[in-house]
């Protein structure tokens, strides 16, 4: 039974930071950034998860998006809501705003591998939440949407695939990870034409195909052998696509009958 009584007291905690204290938006957007927490918190809330793992949701950017002013540190959190709720909020941060982009999301890659599985809930609610709502807005105004962001159209949809592979090999059994996988194939097709230019499929003879070829795919890094990518067949053709992006990675000429 959850203590609905934590979830609201991080509702009105969130709700101060992101909404009464600054008015924070989402990025390009006339819209609340409150949203999108409370979002978070009700896909945590969903499947199952207790109140700490939804209070860490909804509280997931306190840190990291609060103002001077108005400061949230781990000792505050700690004080009101517990350790526990306090460690996954930091677990899922970015501690250092004065490094590149490039290096802070290199970190934050490198992080995933020591996360717990409540921290990969979190986490994972997150990114469903922000790639749900990037699909729908990219699906209405194409491309310029990556206007909002301090990073290109290519390294953005790279990271993201990145993160979600890495949040899927440390545990291919969480909850979410059905979710992580199909919006990485949505994600990967919004870069598809420049993908399939600068990444190319390999095409060989059938005769050349070996299942135990070690393959790696260049967006989101996912690595293992040909076996275990998806294979689908068409008339004369076998193709191996990555399981968790869908990018294309062997187009093999298969012999007509």
């Amino acid at each position: 039974m959850q203590d609905l009584s934590k979830i609201q007291r991080a509702i009105k905690f969130a709700t101060k930071t992101h909404e009464i204290y600054q008015k924070q938006k989402r990025k390009g957007k006339d819209v609340s950034y409150i949203t999108h927490p409370l979002t978070v918190g009700i896909l945590l809330s969903s499947i199952g998860s207790d109140e700490d793992v939804v209070c860490a949701g909804i509280l997931h950017d306190t840190i990291e998006d609060s103002i001077e002013e108005k400061k949230v540190t781990v000792e505050m959190l700690t004080n009101r809501f517990g350790e526990n709720v306090a460690e996954l909020v930091l677990a899922v941060t970015e501690t250092d705003k004065s490094l590149s982009w490039d290096e802070r999301k290199k970190q934050a890659l490198e992080h995933i591998k020591t996360f717990s599985h409540e921290a990969i809930l979190v986490k994972s609610a997150d990114i469903v939440s922000n790639l749900t709502e990037m699909v729908d807005d990219h699906n209405k105004e194409g491309d310029q949407i990556f206007q909002r962001f301090n990073a290109s159209k290519d390294k953005k949809i790279k990271n993201m695939l990145e993160t979600n592979t890495a949040l899927l090999e440390v545990w291919p059994e969480s909850p979410l990870a059905r979710e992580l996988s199909y919006l990485s194939g949505r994600v990967q097709m919004m870069g598809a034409k420049e993908f399939m230019v600068e990444f190319p499929a390999k095409i060989i003879e059938y005769t050349d195909y070996n299942k135990e070829t070690q393959l790696e795919c260049p967006l989101c890094h996912w690595k293992s052998k040909a076996k275990n990518g998806s294979i689908e067949y068409y008339d004369e053709l076998m193709d191996v696509s990555c399981p968790n992006c869908d990018k294309m990675l062997l187009v093999i000429n298969y012999p007509m009958a």
